[in-house]
């Protein structure tokens, strides 16, 4: 018997009747199926890569695979109905219970930065399904022999009838999901950061409007009417009208003063010239 189902005979079903109260064993979530798919559109170009495919899936599941054809003709991909473009295996049984643990002990691990199964996978009753992207994590392909990576689908159909019986079936079965709470916080991060963005969008348009509040214009008209008028003031203050009556009778004993001076020079001047003709008349007297 399978390690795997015998673990889960043995662990597994006494386990989960206690966490979910089943009074029946058949009652037990189990896994019925496994289904494994390579679709393959390249495969109607070139027929090697359909076999090469075919034969990479029958040494991962061991067993007989089925070539699936299309079943209408799409231009858009270029396939006709009827033409093959991929393959799959169903396992059950011992086979489906091996494939298994050597995906969970074996494969998975393998897996390039792995870091746990997605809790969100479900269906919505209890089927799982996961995607590899390369066939080289099973230990049954040597990858000098391969032609190309390919991926396959992985598809675990069980009897739970919602998600929760389904993932807590398959945790028990070993199988490495993330955790709840990981999930939780990061979707619960993509829904926050739009609404942070939003917050600090109106906390700076907040504080803009405390920094800066908006004034009325009537208020502003009314405040600068008063400044006009402290500065009119200050102007009449600084430079007073003088009056014009009392300007003119400034100047004119300043012109008073200046007819007067000229009388004077006048004197003065002939005093000089009446000097010089006493001089020289007494000259003229002494030569005679």
């Amino acid at each position: 018997m399978v390690q795997l189902k015998q673990f889960y005979q043995n662990e597994v079903i006494p386990a989960l009747s206690q966490e979910f109260g089943f009074k029946n064993r058949m009652r037990v979530p189990k896994v019925s199926k496994v289904v494994l798919n390579m679709g393959l559109g390249e495969a109607v170009a070139d027929k090697k890569i359909l076999e090469n495919a075919t034969n990479d899936l029958e040494l991962i599941s061991g067993q007989k695979v089925v070539i699936t054809k299309a079943r209408k003709s799409i231009a858009g991909f270029k396939i006709r109905e009827g033409w093959p473009i991929g393959c799959k295996v169903t396992l059950r049984g011992e086979r489906m219970y091996e494939f298994l643990e050597r995906l969970v002990g074996i494969a998975i691990p393998r897996i390039r930065d792995f870091r746990g199964l997605s809790p969100k996978s479900f269906d919505g009753r209890g089927n799982f399904a996961m995607g590899v992207t390369e066939q080289i994590i099973f230990p049954e392909i040597d990858y000098d022999k391969i032609d190309k990576l390919r991926g396959l689908d992985i598809t675990i159909t069980t009897t739970a009838q919602n998600d929760k019986e389904g993932r807590a079936l398959l945790t028990a079965m070993r199988f490495p999901f993330r955790a709840m709470s990981t999930v939780i916080d990061q979707t619960r991060s993509k829904q926050e950061a739009p609404v942070q963005e939003v917050t600090t969008e109106k906390e700076a348009s907040e504080e803009d409007s405390v920094e800066a509040p908006e004034v009325d214009s009537t208020e502003s008209a009314v405040q600068e009417v008063p400044a006009e008028k402290e500065a009119s003031e200050e102007d009449s203050v600084e430079a007073p009208e003088v009056d014009s009556t009392e300007s003119e009778e400034e100047e004119a004993p300043v012109a008073e003063k200046a007819t007067e001076a000229i009388p004077a020079e006048a004197a003065e001047v002939e005093s000089i010239d009446s000097l010089k003709q006493e001089a020289s008349a007494e000259k003229n007297k002494e030569e005679s």
